[in-house]
């Protein structure tokens, strides 16, 4: 209903101009005929001057009078043209408006000699007016003033003045108009025609074009899903809605590894590849579910009306399955898996930036974990009112120096001797005191921070080192390293470089990272780690048994050292589930000829079955908490017997 609505409000405004320029040119087409109906009395004027008037004088001033002579051939010459209808009526008047010869005998007039027309006649000018005859009839007529010049004189001796019939010159224009204003009409009326029919396309275009630039402005070109903006009103809409918000999730989704798509077989399929994701993403949704592209090779959908987690899963996995098939780009078939972040709605936030931020967190530790759909939790990442303040001043704390580390001990369990050390970061915040590493770790781990971070802990690590080194023991040195730090390149450069800045041996060196690092992107991660296994550094697999990827990494990585996660050591006094689990561990670790660390001793029980059991190294409360380097060696050195445990005081 738009288009004809908007192109009948245009034909009606355009008809505006189109009336006003056909009275204008109606206006002028009688003007002008006026104009040429003076004209021509004019010049009917002086020929009446020049055929009748001028022989009929001679050379005095009217003002003299007339002789009987004059009188007579003046008479002769206007009953005959009166006669012939071709006059109206004749004056002579004296160059002072007494009227010497009327056709009628009058001897008035009702211009007087004072008017503009009359003295313009005077001054040699021809005026021509059209006026009431003066004969009262109530037609009207052309006057015409002009000075009387004997033809053998060449002087003016008086004013001549003539009424010319108007009628006949009046129908004569008044027919000319007519035909004028027909075709003036009618070529109007064609031009008003073509106007409309030209007209009729460009609204349409123009609301076509209308439409699209708002698609395009609400729609990712690409591959012609809603955009980052569009899917922010959409939550923002739902989130705002009264009473009717109800409960919802929204889920941002990452695809893994995408970035090696562009790399190896070039950004044309990498954006084939895009296209054929949004296609899947949209097909493996609900009616009312929603999906946007918001950057990238990341994704953001809002469910609604998910009440349990379990639904939410449900469409997820339904989701997930899709995406896993098989896509064939040119000569390479690729499959795609990506990591889904979920928050919902109210529980976990009613507000857009607090959604999406925990929706962010989840979807970062899905990329880390082996479950790649993750729903938020807690204490999965800082308030994101803080995330911001804290990443500030995380950036600040590395510049001031105000970042320690902390060292732990790790326990040979046969000699009972500190056989290594693990560097522990500490934050002192000089307003808010201590801040725990809970707190910045993972606001360092989503942002370009946790590159930095990691070359302050290795730098400091390698300095602390040899400084007690200097005081008589020599304790190689752990640092815990991030997903991020394997998936950036140079970082191998960056620990050779440190290690050499240092003169630290490679081997004093030991990086240990959680089995879900290297799942994180396993084929670079790999690579990374058997660079730095190359350069002589130890590695250490962490968190050992809180996957489900840890057999196929001690497979296929040099890990020197394997840490058994601390959930499986905290109840071995009492769980004999435990025992069976760790003792099958300590031998699958043996076996592939890697150290075996038991993390989170807390009790002598323990630490015997441990020892009994063959585990090589202990780590925990039960021998020491975290401290400066100073504090450990002084206690090592204040050591009176040989057992771990009696190192240092409970």
């Amino acid at each position: 209903m738009g288009g004809p609505r908007l192109f009948f409000i245009y034909a009606a405004v355009s008809l505006i101009p189109i009336v006003a320029l056909g009275s204008i040119l109606t206006w002028h087409d009688q003007r002008t005929g006026s104009e040429r109906a003076l004209t021509q009395a004019r010049a009917q004027a002086d020929v009446i001057m020049q055929m009748a008037i001028s022989p009929a004088l001679d050379t005095r001033p009217l003002s003299e009078g007339l002789t009987s002579r004059e009188l007579s051939g003046l008479w002769a010459a206007t009953d005959l043209a009166v006669y012939s209808g071709s006059l109206n009526a004749l004056r002579l008047r004296a160059l002072d408006g007494t009227v010497i010869f009327a056709d009628n005998g009058a001897r008035t007039d009702p211009l007087g000699p004072d008017s503009a027309a009359f003295q313009a006649a005077v001054a040699g000018e021809i005026t021509a007016d059209v006026v009431d005859a003066p004969s009262n009839s109530g037609e009207q007529v052309i006057r015409v003033l002009q000075q009387v010049i004997p033809t053998a004189t060449g002087q003016a001796t008086g004013i001549l003045q003539v009424y010319l019939p108007y009628e006949p010159i009046a129908q004569e224009i008044r027919a000319q108009q007519r035909l004028t204003q027909f075709y003036l009409a009618a070529g109007l009326a064609v031009l008003y025609v073509l106007l409309g029919v030209v007209s009729w396309p460009p609204p349409r275009r123009l609301r076509e074009y209308a439409a699209e630039q708002e698609h395009q402005a609400r729609h990712d070109p690409l591959t012609g899903l809603p955009n980052r903006s569009w899917f922010a009103q959409q939550v923002t809409a739902v989130l705002n809605s009264d009473g009717d918000r109800g409960s919802g999730a929204i889920v941002l989704i990452d695809l893994d590894r995408f970035k090696e798509v562009n790399d190896t077989i070039g950004h044309s399929a990498g954006d084939q590849l895009l296209r054929v994701v949004s296609q899947r993403l949209a097909e493996g949704l609900r009616t009312d579910d929603v999906v946007a592209r918001i950057g990238g090779d990341e994704f953001g959908m809002l469910l609604p009306s998910i009440v349990a987690e379990e639904d939410a899963f449900t469409v997820l996995r339904h989701v997930q399955s899709r995406l896993a098939a098989p896509i064939h780009i040119g000569d390479f078939t690729l499959t795609v898996e990506a990591s889904f972040g979920v928050a919902f709605y109210p529980q976990h936030g009613t507000e857009l930036t607090v959604l999406l931020h925990n929706a962010d967190a989840a979807m970062y530790h899905g990329k880390r974990g082996s479950d790649r759909i993750v729903m938020w939790q807690p204490e999965m990442a800082t308030a994101p009112s803080n995330w911001h303040v804290i990443r500030t001043e995380l950036e600040a704390a590395i510049a001031r120096d105000e970042l320690d580390l902390h060292y732990q001990p790790k326990i040979d369990l046969a000699t009972g001797t500190i056989c290594e050390v693990e560097a522990l970061m500490r934050w002192h915040h000089p307003q808010r005191g201590l801040v725990p590493p809970s707190e910045f770790i993972p606001v360092a781990e989503s942002s370009t921070l946790i590159q930095p971070l990691t070359r302050w802990a290795i730098e400091r690590a390698l300095s602390d080192q040899r400084a007690w080194r200097r005081a008589g023991v020599d304790w190689p040195v752990a640092v815990n390293i991030s997903a991020h730090n394997l998936e950036a390149h140079g970082f191998v450069t960056i620990v050779r470089d440190l290690l050499a800045e240092g003169g630290a041996d490679p081997a004093d060196l030991t990086l240990e990272l959680t089995e879900t690092a290297v799942a994180a992107d396993s084929a670079r991660a790999e690579e990374t780690v058997l660079a730095l296994a190359d350069a002589g550094v130890r590695i250490s697999l962490d968190d050992f048994g809180s996957g489900n990827t840890g057999l196929r990494q001690l497979r296929s990585i040099p890990v020197a050292e394997v840490k058994i996660d601390k959930t499986f050591v905290t109840n071995l006094g009492e769980s004999e589930g435990d025992r069976d689990l760790v003792a099958v561990l300590i031998d699958i670790v043996h076996r592939v000829g890697a150290r075996v660390v038991a993390e989170g001793i807390e009790d002598e029980r323990c630490a015997d079955w441990l020892t009994a059991m063959g585990c090589d190294v202990g780590q925990g409360y039960f021998y020491h908490r975290p401290s400066r380097w100073q504090s450990l060696l002084a206690a090592w050195q204040a050591r009176t017997k040989t057992q771990p445990h009696e190192m240092v005081g409970r």
